[in-house]
């Protein structure tokens, strides 16, 4: 589950390694599936090994120094040996230096100095999301910042004078993120704010300004500005307004004058807006008829990157902000771009281009001659891209004519005298929001015959306030039927063997998967749940305590357990599990602080009782979303084996 639906410019889905600042051209709607219902094609049916061989890449936070001191290495995160570790790679080509070299916890990287080659880095315990924050010196030593047990810690950003650094840490009383300011040169600190119980957004980068998110409800939050040169350090409203609005804040401007924010205010979708720190005087600065999910800029302030999220791809625009001219990037692969970072000097940009059949590559771009290098290579040698599908974005409707905005994978070769079996996706959140782009655990179950359908339900983000709000406290209801008309879209399909169609779904998904075959037993012929919840009652008396800043927001959503408990009881796939009668398989992570595993133990005990077909895995060194690559092999290779023995096989409706 992910933490609460607020806001789509800002929390969307929970991703292994977030990609701040998606964006893209849009692939061709014409794609494999059509290329099926005219020819047959013979596709060699790849490995897990193979799909999860692909490397994943991905570059630090726009808060951070992406480029080194000297502007020769790019500070990145990949799991090329595994498990995801800190690695220096050249822009001038060659293979990744690695930095750090765990083998069981996954490290993401977070910055480079900016004067030397230290950097900072996050880990966690086996999933648990307690992060520390550490500092590798420059001869490999590592010094953890933020030490302790039960604390959880975060990078904010750098200083313009980069002599120091904030970070963020519960420390004080595991609920309440604190802002530390650190020295750069000894690691010293001092305490700037202590946190009644705000969401920490930014700093400006002369450290006077503290942007703080005040989630009231899933509908309705405040941005917050504190003065941290006072006395007093009061956090200040400068989002006022009637009635629900969903409010948060961007960044600061390089030039420390305005803050950018999020609202949705003034129409279905987030605009960006200014706030000017000097006069308070507000203004429009972009708007789409899509969400505007980030606004950045370069160090120098000489360039505004912003991205809109346009129909499940986002479109990336750089813009000069003295000529107001667009950057015009040189050819790149198709797909979207996403973690556009510039160098100190503004000459360079790099990037990430990430497509359905293209996993996340690294690009250097050359402001100066025009040219892109491509600096990775990503996807596994063993597989032909040519052999992967790209998606179609389609809509379905639903029981009340609600259209469901969805992403629709078709294997190669299927056709009406070859109908593939299908699965409805479904994403977690529950605001979040399936999106095109590289996922090998899709395409490893559309390279074996399976069609997927990754359908954004009501409740999703991306498609207005309206139809983010439309699951409001109904959640296995409303909701399910859009999952349960999902079948029913791909029956219609002349491609799709209507008899085996089953559902599949992590998180909020997995939940949706049980609730399924709890409550609409007869909808799906199978079901693979991931992690998901089954008992609402306990899952929300036991949220994790550094989710205490919003957790009148969740409550506001999905109810709060002191007044709902009978609804939530209700919508618990647990205290309905007689009624499951398909097979089902259940993954589950032990160290998952958001869905615990006693959730799925007695789900899958429940089902047992039944005397029907379940499978159950366990990974006693992973949280919610499975970062190593062995897990991440086998969780692939269990979901493809039970659907070739109950979806494939044996399954009848």
């Amino acid at each position: 589950m992910q933490t609460i639906k607020l806001q789509a410019a800002v929390i969307v889905a929970v991703a292994l390694v977030s990609a701040c600042g998606d964006g893209a051209t849009p692939p061709p709607v014409a794609n494999a599936a059509a290329e099926g219902s005219a020819r047959q094609i013979s596709i060699p049916k790849y490995s897990a090994e193979a799909f999860y061989e692909t490397t994943s890449y991905a570059l630090v936070g726009s808060a951070a120094h992406a480029f080194s001191a000297d502007g020769k290495s790019l500070l990145i995160s990949s799991d090329d040996t595994g498990v995801f570790n800190a690695f220096a790679l050249p822009v001038e080509g060659g293979a990744p230096i690695q930095l750090t070299s765990s083998d069981d916890n996954a490290i993401f990287a977070v910055s480079w100095f900016p004067e030397d080659d230290r950097i900072l880095y996050t880990y966690d315990g086996g999933g648990n999301e307690l992060n520390h924050v550490v500092v590798r010196e420059i001869e490999g030593s590592n010094r953890d910042l933020t030490p302790g047990d039960s604390l959880k810690a975060a990078f904010v950003s750098w200083n313009d004078d980069g002599n120091s650094f904030y970070l963020t840490t519960t420390e004080r009383n595991e609920q309440s993120f604190d802002v530390y300011q650190y020295s750069a040169d000894d690691y010293s600190r001092e305490l700037l704010y202590e946190n009644p119980g705000f969401q920490i957004s930014a700093i400006s980068g002369d450290g006077r300004w503290l942007a703080l998110d005040k989630p009231r409800t899933s509908a309705d939050s405040d941005v917050y500005l504190v003065d941290l040169h006072s006395t007093e350090k009061e956090a200040i409203l400068i989002t006022p307004h009637d009635g629900n609005v969903t409010q948060s804040a961007y960044e600061f401007t390089p030039d420390n004058a305005s803050l950018i924010y999020a609202t949705d205010e003034h129409g279905e979708f987030y605009q960006a807006w200014s706030y000017n720190l000097e006069t308070g005087e507000k203004r429009a600065l972009l708007a789409a008829d899509w969400d505007i999910q980030y606004v950045l800029y370069s160090k120098s302030g000489r360039y505004q990157v912003s991205g809109i999220n346009a129909d499940a791809r986002t479109e990336v625009t750089i813009t000069e902000i003295a000529t107001g001219k667009v950057v015009e990037l040189p050819d790149l692969p198709r797909g979207d771009l996403r973690n556009v970072r510039f160098s100190a000097d503004d000459e360079n940009i790099a990037l990430i281009v990430n497509a359905d059949d293209s996993p996340s590559n690294i690009h250097l771009v050359d402001l100066a001659t025009g040219t892109a290098t491509q600096l990775t290579d990503a996807l596994s040698p063993e597989i032909d891209q040519s052999h992967l599908v790209v998606s179609e974005v389609i809509r379905y409707k639903s029981f009340d004519g609600l259209e469901i905005p969805s992403i629709l994978y078709r294997p190669r070769g299927s056709n009406a005298a070859n109908p593939a079996p299908g699965l409805v996706l479904v994403h977690g959140g529950p605001g979040g929001q399936t999106r095109t782009g590289y996922r090998a655990m899709v395409q490893h179950l559309v390279n074996h015959g399976y069609a997927v359908l990754g359908a954004n339900n009501r409740g999703s983000s991306g498609y207005g306030k309206t139809f983010y709000h439309l699951d409001d406290r109904k959640h296995g209801e409303e909701d399910l039927q859009d999952i349960v008309y999902g079948r029913k879209y791909l029956e219609s399909l002349d491609w799709i063997d209507p008899d085996k169609v089953g559902v599949i779904g992590g998180s909020y998904g997995g939940y949706m998967v049980a609730a399924a075959l709890a409550f609409e037993p007869e909808a799906f012929d199978v079901g693979i749940d991931i992690f998901g919840v089954t008992n609402w009652v306990r899952t929300l008396e036991s949220i994790p305590p550094w989710w205490e800043s919003f957790k009148e927001s969740l409550y506001d959503e999905m109810g709060d357990p002191a007044t709902d408990a009978e609804r939530h009881r209700r919508i618990s796939p647990l205290f309905h599990a007689e009624n499951i009668i398909k097979p089902i398989l259940v993954i589950q992570g032990a160290n998952d602080p958001r869905v615990l595993q006693v959730e799925s133990d007695e789900l899958v005990a429940a089902i047992q009782a039944n005397e029907v077909p379940v499978e159950y895995i366990v990974f006693p060194d992973e949280g919610h979303g499975f970062r190593k690559k062995a897990n991440q092999v086998s969780a692939s290779n269990a979901y493809v084996r039970f659907l070739d023995t109950y979806l494939k096989g044996e399954a009848t409706r």
